[in-house]
């Protein structure tokens, strides 16, 4: 027992200092290539064998024709695990090259194509992980064009659309300034006019840098659906009457729901005043409300002839207006837009859908917790 123990401990010795040495030369070249790495370890293996053997051989006192056939063979061995290691090396050293150049490809904007032939599990998720992430890449990018081509054309609209305000306050500004105003309490209620128009604009665009600021500040309560629905019918019934449209409430559930009273009933007041404006004379514009399986559903269906499917997906974008037919006189374009940012301030999901005769936008929002 004991000449095992101190076998055990002679090789023990021998390795241990060939194991630091290792673990020494392995910090140095840290940032070397990995074919480097994968040498020396394969060497750190056999040389700790070797060192152990021969300390054991010395201990034990072989003959010098049974060292050096000991010392043969773990050297063969070490010439083998070397070349293993580096063949090893120099494949997985080719296999991440490739990956890189491939990741360097949805870097410059392109998507990413993993390279072909075989790899290790490492390398294989690695690559996984790249072709999500260039899927996400190509979808932002996507996103940004799309948000790029929604800012331009709002900055176009708006710039048109406050062009024609001011032009008519500054010509009638001048006539009262002249004197020659016929009627100056007519001028004066028409500049009102024009004034509260400018204001609104202006508020919708700070909503809705809110918005896309993430600053929207919201104050969640527990109401009713019901009455959240019913001012927002109230509020919407003088423009229905000047435009003869009928506004009919049905289905409309007393369900409660934890929302911001001003932000919601803004939603509804958008989607109520979208919905009057593009209904022509005689027609219906229906809210509803109701549970469904995901939440409570708030439904606003108008007489418009419905929406081009093409224009579908951009209905909520920023500055979208749709066709001349379907632009009101006045108005941005930011409405929807502010509609869909306030309700997924909610965690909530607004859509719109053809229906015979028009369409149909519906506003999902998450019930209230008992």
């Amino acid at each position: 027992m004991n000449d095992t123990l101190l076998i055990a401990l002679y090789a023990f010795a021998g390795a241990a200092v060939t194991g630091l040495a290792g673990a020494g030369l392995l910090r140095l070249i840290r940032h070397r290539s990995l074919t480097a790495s994968l040498t020396v370890v394969a060497a750190v293996g056999v040389v700790a064998m070797l060192a152990g053997t021969l300390a054991v051989a010395w201990a034990m006192f072989l003959s010098p024709h049974d060292l050096s056939v000991v010392t043969t063979v773990v050297a063969m061995a070490a010439a083998v695990s070397l070349a293993t290691a580096l063949l090893l090396g120099r494949w997985v050293v080719a296999r991440s090259r490739a990956l890189a150049v491939a990741a360097r490809s949805f870097g410059d904007g392109g998507d990413f194509t993993a390279p072909d032939g075989p790899t290790t599990a490492e390398l294989e998720t690695l690559s996984r992980e790249l072709a999500a992430t260039s899927a996400r890449l190509a979808e932002s990018r996507q996103r940004e064009r799309a948000l790029e081509t929604s800012r331009r054309e709002l900055v176009a609209w708006i710039s048109h659309d406050l062009r024609t305000p001011l032009a008519g306050l500054r010509a009638m500004a001048e006539a009262l300034e002249d004197g020659v105003a016929a009627d100056p309490d007519r001028y004066l209620r028409q500049m009102r006019t024009e004034v509260e128009r400018l204001d609104g604009m202006v508020g919708d665009l700070f909503e809705l840098s809110r918005i896309h600021a993430g600053t929207l500040p919201l104050a969640p309560t527990r109401m009713s659906l019901y009455d959240l629905v019913g001012d927002a019918l109230a509020g919407a019934d003088p423009l229905a009457r000047e435009h003869g449209v009928r506004l009919v409430g049905g289905r409309i559930e007393p369900v409660p729901v934890e929302v911001d009273g001003r932000e919601m009933s803004r939603v509804l007041g958008n989607l109520l005043v979208n919905a009057i404006r593009r209904t022509p004379a005689d027609g219906t514009v229906a809210i509803a409300a109701e549970r469904s399986a995901d939440g409570v559903v708030v439904s606003v269906s108008d007489g418009c002839g419905g929406i081009p499917e093409e224009d579908l997906p951009r209905v909520f974008d920023t500055g979208w207006r749709g066709t001349h037919a379907r632009t009101p006189p006045a108005g941005a374009g930011l409405g929807l837009a502010i509609v869909r940012g306030i309700v997924e301030a909610h965690q909530g999901r607004a859509t719109v859908r053809n229906i015979p005769g028009g369409c149909r936008f519906e506003v999902l929002l998450p019930t209230a917790t008992s």
